[in-house]
This record gives C-alpha cells, structure tokens and sequence, in this order.
C-alpha cells in the first residue's frame, strides 16, 4: 500500500497543450513540465508517448529523489469511462475507446488512473481551491472546448454510463456553428478557448486600427494568434479583444442558466486557461446568467468564481485521484473506483 503522504505526478491532457506536475499531499505543485498536444491527425500512439515522456520527466525529478512516486494520474479532454480508465470519445484528439490506462500502466510500471480532465479539475477545486465548503458544486473547465463537472456533499456525479458533465455540447444554436463532436451549435462553439482563437483572428484578418494590438501579438500572421494572445490584450485594455471578451462571457452565462436550473448548484467555478481572463469574462457571465436564469427573482443565483488553482487544477486533481486509488490497495489502483 503506497503512503498517503507520497507525492504523485498528475498529467492534464488538453487538446492544445499536456501540463504535467509533481504534486505533495496538499494540493502544492512542486514541480512542472509540458509539450504540445500532437494534432488531430496524428494517432493515438503519439499522445501516449507525450504522457509517458513527462510522466518519466518528473518522476526523475531532483524534488522526488529519496521517495518513490506512489502513482500517476491522467485527466484526459473527453469522454472516459473511469471504472476501466478508456477514453470512450475525445472531440479534440484522436481517442476512440482507448484503454488508456491499461497502456500506460504497462509502460510506466507505475499505479496510473485516467478520467476525465473536467472531473480531475473538479475535484481539486473541491479539495484545495474555490469550492472547499461547498456541498452542491458545479466546475467549468474553458480550454479548447468546454469541460464540466458536478460534486454533491463531496462525490463526483458520474452519471449512468461514467459520462455526466459534458455540458459543452449541449445544443445553444440549432444548425449553428459545426463542431468538433459532429453536431452543430454546440455550447463550446460559442464560449472557449477556441472561440477566442477564432474570433481574434477574425480581428487581424479584416485589418484596421481596432487590430493593431493583436496583429502586433502574432507578428501579423493571423493563423499564429492564439486564445492567449487575446486574453493578454483584453487584460491590457485592447478594445476589440474586450469586445470579444464580453460576448463570449454572454455566451458562457447564458450557457449557464439552463446547467444552473437543471442541477441547482450552490456554486459555480469556472477554470481552464480562459478563465485567466478574471471578471473581464466572468461579470458578462454572472449578468446573463442572472438574466436568463428560470425563476428569477424568486430564487438565490449562484456565485460564479474563478478557479482558485488556475490552469494546475487538472493536474492537481488528477494526482490526488490517482495517490487515494493507490493508497487505498494495489488491486484497485488497476481498476479503481473512485471518490
């Protein structure tokens, strides 16, 4: 049985980037690495080898020696079926039904548990960061796509088949935008990363004096600007990058309403890389979520907050999943079930 008090790697696997960490036993990063997410068309193999690279990176770490790393833990951008750790669906990488776990485990020699990298984010927020006290709790995740993830009285909902908390491709627009899942005008079509992305280089694309910050971001090129760019801009006054800002905090808060009046949460965080954009995102949000939210008027809105633990918190929640599978016995490290 590995010692609650042993450190754990925790790998956030998105469809932009891999963050990886050596986390202690209270939710501190001590140490980080990262790579490129291999593209769309590349197989699964290649993300794999990515894991298994900054698994063995910070395994190695000077901060590990003398302890042995009790267990790795992977949040995977998509849907996974934690029971087995396969990655059922990724929209945004190239996993169909995936025995993630199984392959890397086999590699790494190591207890190793994937879920996904909403329910990993959830669950550090819950543990160490905004939602600590909270006993009905709803974790939005804002990276490439739209992640999610629903806590009550302290467990992860995982729903019927292992998948809840998809809420990213719940319909917003009928035969809207087209989306990486296959279906049209989902909410993440409207409200991520990627929009950001999209939207800016719209912004450079047309020209003019409203683009001159972000084409300066990206040297011109278009096709170079990031979602990050925009939200640097935004956070030092550019016009159009806030402009762009508040629609999509209108998109996220009116995405909200129907998760909040469905599941009736106490609290909502929202984290990923977006959300670093702090209440430049998060007040368009909170007003049209109060806007549009059934029963107005006569019912408490939930507070919105951003994720304490920032961009860490899948890694983090990830680690900590996978050191309380391990602790708990070698059996179920291999096939855990989790909190």
């Amino acid at each position: 049985m590995s010692p609650p008090g042993a450190l754990a790697v925790g790998i956030d696997v998105g469809g932009t980037r891999v963050k990886a960490g050596l986390v202690d036993p209270g939710g501190t990063v001590v140490a980080t690495s990262g790579r490129w997410t291999p593209g769309r068309r590349t197989g699964p193999a290649d993300v794999e080898a990515v894991i298994v690279d900054v698994a063995r990176e910070l395994a190695a770490h000077p901060l590990a020696a003398g302890q042995d790393v009790c267990a790795i833990g992977v949040g995977a951008a998509g849907f996974v079926d934690a029971g087995r750790g396969t990655v059922v669906f990724a929209p945004h990488l190239s996993w169909r039904d995936e025995p993630l776990q199984d392959r890397l485990r086999e590699r790494l020699g190591r207890p190793v548990l994937v879920d996904n990298d909403a329910h990993a984010a959830a669950w550090a927020e819950h543990r160490f960061g905004a939602g600590v006290g909270e006993s009905h709790l709803v974790v939005l995740t804002l990276g490439t796509g739209i992640g999610g993830a629903i806590l009550t009285n302290g467990e992860l909902q995982r729903g019927r088949h292992g998948l809840a908390g998809e809420f990213g491709h719940q319909q917003m627009v009928p035969g809207g935008r087209r989306c990486e899942c296959g279906n049209r005008g989902c909410w993440e079509q409207y409200a991520s990363g990627s929009v950001l992305r999209r939207e800016g280089q719209e912004i450079v694309r047309t020209g003019g004096p409203h683009a001159a910050a972000l084409s300066a971001a990206c040297g011109g090129d278009a096709a170079l600007l990031e979602g990050v760019h925009l939200t640097r801009a935004a956070r030092a006054g550019d016009p159009a990058s806030r402009e762009v800002m508040v629609e999509v905090g209108r998109w996220l808060g009116t995405g909200l309403a129907g998760v909040v009046a469905a599941l009736d949460p106490g609290t909502v965080v929202v984290g990923g890389g977006v959300s670093e954009a702090g209440d430049l995102l998060l007040d368009p949000a909170r007003a049209a979520l109060a806007r549009h939210l059934v029963g107005r008027g006569h019912r408490p809105v939930p507070q919105v907050l951003a994720a304490r633990l920032g961009v860490d918190a899948g890694l983090v929640g990830a680690a900590d999943l996978a050191r309380r599978a391990a602790a708990n016995s070698p059996e179920r490290s291999a096939s855990p079930t989790l909190p």
